[in-house]
C-alpha cells in the first residue's frame, strides 16, 4: 500500500492550535500567468481559528515523464524540477527545518533529497517540493536541474538551505479533508492532478 502525503510543514506560533481548511479561491496574481493556467481553480487555505497559515494551490493535471531509476521514489514519473503547484504565505513561516519563509507567494517545484548521509531520518522517501520565489520562478514549463532549483530556494528562504516539504503517495479511497495524525501533524487530504495526496499542513520536526 503506497502512500502520497505532501508535507508542507509550517511554522504557526509556538503552540499548536485547532487548524482547518476551506476554499482559497483563484491562485495569486503575482504567479505568472502560464503558471496560474496549470493549477486548480480553487485553492485550499489553512487556518488556525481565522487566521490564514497559508493557501495552497496544486496542479490540476499531474506532470509526468519517464520512470526514474531512483532508490525511495514514490513518484517516479514526476521529472525533477517539474512545477507541481504554489504556496502563498500571508505572514512569515517556516519549513520543517526552521528556515525562514517571508511573507509572499511562491512555486512549489518536485525534487529527491540526496542519499549522502545528510538526511538520515527525515521521512520515508525522498519525495520533496522546493519554494521558489513567484517573482523568480516565471517558466512553467521549466525543470530545474536539482543544483539549480536548490539555488532558486535558498534564494527564497535567504539560508543555506532550500525550503522543502515531504510528500508520498496515498490511497485511492482517501477521506478529503485535514486531520490531526501525532502530536503535531496536521494533514490535508486531497489531490495533485487525479494522483491522491495528503498533504502534512502543520507539524514540527523533534530532535
Amino acid at each position: 500500500m503506497t502512500k502520497i502525503v505532501l508535507t508542507l510543514i509550517l511554522a504557526a506560533g509556538a503552540a499548536f492550535g485547532q487548524y482547518t481548511s476551506a476554499a482559497a479561491g483563484a491562485p495569486p496574481s503575482e504567479l505568472n500567468a502560464a503558471i496560474t493556467a496549470m493549477l486548480q481553480k480553487d485553492g485550499i487555505k489553512i487556518l488556525n481559528g481565522d487566521k490564514v497559515v497559508c493557501e495552497i494551490w496544486l496542479r490540476a493535471v499531474a506532470p509526468g515523464g519517464p520512470k526514474s531509476v531512483e532508490d525511495s521514489v514514490s513518484l517516479p514519473n514526476i521529472p525533477q524540477g517539474a512545477l507541481l503547484g504554489a504556496i502563498r504565505f500571508p505572514a512569515k513561516g517556516a519549513d520543517r527545518r526552521g528556515n525562514p519563509i517571508a511573507a509572499g507567494v511562491y512555486t512549489l517545484r518536485y525534487s529527491n533529497f540526496p542519499q549522502n548521509g545528510d538526511h538520515q531520518g527525515v521521512a520515508p522517501q525522498r519525495d520533496f517540493m522546493l519554494i521558489s520565489k513567484a517573482a523568480d520562478d516565471q517558466n512553467a514549463n521549466a525543470t530545474p536541474s536539482f543544483k539549480d532549483l536548490v539555488a532558486m530556494s535558498e534564494k527564497a528562504t535567504g539560508a543555506p538551505h532550500p525550503g522543502v516539504f515531504s510528500f508520498w503517495k496515498q490511497d485511492a479511497n482517501f477521506k478529503p479533508g485535514l486531520e490531526k495524525e501525532g502530536e503535531n501533524d496536521w494533514i490535508l487530504h486531497t489531490k495533485l492532478g487525479d494522483i491522491p495526496i495528503a498533504l502534512i499542513v502543520i507539524g514540527k520536526v523533534e530532535g
